[in-house]
Order: C-alpha cells, then sequence, then structure tokens
C-alpha cells in the first residue's frame, strides 16, 4: 500500500513539476518580449536609425527583384512578338510560297510561317486602311484600276515566328542558298531579320544592370544595417551594464539575459520590413500604369500584387528583415555580452 501511495505521490509531483517548469518558461517568454519592446521604446533614436536603414536595404532588394522580373519579361514579350518577314516577287503564286513555306519549316528553329500572296496582301492593306475613306475611295474607282497597279507592285511575303531570335543564322542560310528562295526573293526589300534586335539587346543588357548593381547596392546596405544594429545593441549592452550584472549575480540565465536585446533587434526587422513592404506596395502602384504607357511588361509583378501572393511577399519582407536583425544582435551578444564593461 505505501509503495503504490508513493508511486501516485512522485507521479503527481512529477506533472506539477513539468506543469510550474511550462508556466515558468512561458512567463520567462513573456517577460523577455516584454523588455525587449521596453528597450525598443527606450532606445528609440537609435531603434529608429536602425529601422530606416533597413528599411532602405529591402526598399532596394525588393526594387532589384521587381526591375529584374520586368525588364525580363518585358524582353521575353518582344521576342515573342516578333516576327522575320520574307518578301518575294509581286505575283509569286500561292503554290510556290507553299513550296517554299515547307522548306522552310523544315528548319527546327522555326516555330510557325504563314504566306501572302500580293491580292492578300492588297486585301490586307485595305482592312488596316479601312478608316481612311478618302484613300478607299480611290483604290475602289474602277476609272482608275488601282487595283491592278497595287497588286502588281507588292510583294508576296512570308511571315516567321521562330523560338530563339538570337540564332537565326539556320534560316539565313536557307534563304541565302536555296534555290527556290534565290529564284523568287524581291530584290529591292530585304528581310526583316534585325527588326527590334537592337531594342531587346538594350533592354536584357539594362536588366543584367539592374540584377547585378541592385545585389551589389543591397549587400552593401545588408552590411551597413548589420553594423547599425550591432552597434545600436552594443551601446544598449553598456548602458545597461549594471543592471546584466546583477542578474548575473541573482542566477539569471542566459536565454534571460540576451532574450530582450534579441526581440529589440527582431522588432526593427518586422517594423522595417511592413515600412518597406508598403512603400514598395504603393510605389509600384502609382508608377505602374507609366511603365505600361511605355511597353514595360508589369504583368506578372502586377497579378502577384492582385492574388494571395501578396500576402506571402509582406511575410517574405517582414522575416528578411527580422533575420538581419537577428543576426547582427546575435553578433554583438557574441562579443560584448560577456564582458559588458568592455
Amino acid at each position: 500500500m505505501n509503495n503504490s501511495a508513493n508511486k501516485k505521490a512522485t507521479k503527481k509531483n512529477l506533472k506539477t513539476l513539468t506543469k510550474n517548469g511550462r508556466t515558468r518558461k512561458i512567463r520567462s517568454v513573456r517577460r523577455v518580449a516584454k523588455y525587449g519592446a521596453i528597450n525598443f521604446g527606450r532606445n528609440i533614436w537609435l531603434s529608429s536609425a536602425a529601422t530606416l536603414v533597413m528599411t532602405i536595404t529591402l526598399i532596394i532588394l525588393s526594387v532589384t527583384f521587381v526591375a529584374s522580373v520586368v525588364l525580363s519579361e518585358t524582353a521575353t514579350a518582344m521576342r515573342d512578338k516578333i516576327d522575320i518577314t520574307l518578301f518575294f516577287k509581286p505575283g509569286t503564286g500561292k503554290e510556290t510560297l507553299e513550296v517554299l513555306r515547307q522548306v522552310i519549316t523544315n528548319d527546327p528553329n522555326i516555330k510557325s510561317a504563314e504566306t501572302r500572296t500580293s491580292e492578300e496582301e492588297y486585301e490586307n492593306f485595305l482592312k488596316e486602311n479601312a478608316d481612311n475613306e478618302l484613300l478607299i475611295e480611290t483604290l475602289e474607282d474602277p476609272s482608275m484600276d488601282m487595283r491592278s497597279v497595287m497588286i502588281s507592285t507588292m510583294q508576296a511575303t512570308m511571315r516567321l515566328k521562330v523560338y530563339d531570335t538570337d540564332n537565326l543564322d539556320s534560316i539565313k542560310n536557307i534563304v541565302a542558298s536555296d534555290i527556290n528562295f534565290v529564284k523568287n526573293l524581291d530584290e529591292t526589300e530585304e528581310p526583316t531579320y534585325d527588326v527590334n534586335q537592337a531594342e531587346i539587346a538594350t533592354i536584357t543588357r539594362w536588366a543584367n544592370i539592374a540584377t547585378t548593381g541592385g545585389i551589389a547596392l543591397s549587400a552593401v546596405f545588408i552590411i551597413i544595417s548589420i553594423l547599425v544594429i550591432f552597434n545600436t545593441i552594443r551601446m544598449a549592452i553598456f548602458s545597461r551594464r549594471e543592471e546584466i550584472y546583477m542578474e548575473k549575480l541573482v542566477g539569471a540565465d542566459s536565454y534571460f539575459i540576451r532574450g530582450p536585446f534579441l526581440v529589440e533587434a527582431q522588432l526593427s526587422g518586422i517594423v522595417s520590413g511592413v515600412l518597406a513592404s508598403a512603400i514598395c506596395y504603393f510605389g509600384f502602384r502609382f508608377i505602374e500604369p507609366k511603365l505600361a504607357n511605355y511597353g514595360i511588361n508589369v504583368a506578372t509583378v502586377t497579378n502577384i500584387l492582385n492574388s494571395n501572393k501578396l500576402v506571402l511577399v509582406i511575410a517574405a519582407m517582414i522575416l528578411a528583415g527580422s533575420l538581419i536583425g537577428t543576426l547582427s544582435a546575435r553578433l554583438a551578444l557574441h562579443k560584448y555580452l560577456r564582458n559588458p564593461s568592455k
């Protein structure tokens, strides 16, 4: 009976100790968070400086990412819209154009090939200028027979869509060497191989510059952020050196002493993440229509901002700020908390 009663008492005591231990941990976490928040307000000027630098850092990171995505998407969209036009002698027949189309589509870089005879080009010209009533009346005047004149001077065409606009050598080789192409190509009009290539190259170059420069600038500001928070925590440790000494004397553990400083740094990171997210969001919304007017493809970024992914973006910004703050605080605590008087 005594053994059974002792076992029950022991189990009860263990449960009580476990419960009390959990309660102490929860209280300890609350106190650490509370003291960290108090320290953040107590050192508001230093905390504000650290928050500002981190906010700038996160904004630069965001702008780098957005610029890289937007410029890359713009270059891709321009490549997708490009078609190469081959011009053939006026009056080239449909059957001849079909033979030429079959020859060129054997190239693996060809996505599609569309041909038009001179008559079809003339009809397409009428559609494109349907709003110009005077021109249409002139062309359709039976006494002038402008239709025959126009058709006799209009080249037949072949419009090519390709997979890789930067690798056209094989297509050029077919056009220059195949006897059917050589015989039917119009000598007065060159194929449009290089149309928009300069613009695409410029946009691609700017995308690379934005990515490289943004990463370098972000790295510089991350280092500055770490140094600012490092010195903020260092000064906080120095100003509280007597308080830290007393805490150690009464047996406070390392977590209780270090925790408030970590919370203070993390609060700076969280606030900077929220501020940077708000600035980037409203800033992009402001310039979005202006970018679209210049032909910049902002669809990918706009879709993210209009979807549930926006929450993930904000969370990523807050997490990045918190990580920078935590890293900086840990470095400072490791160096200066061993001996706060230094």
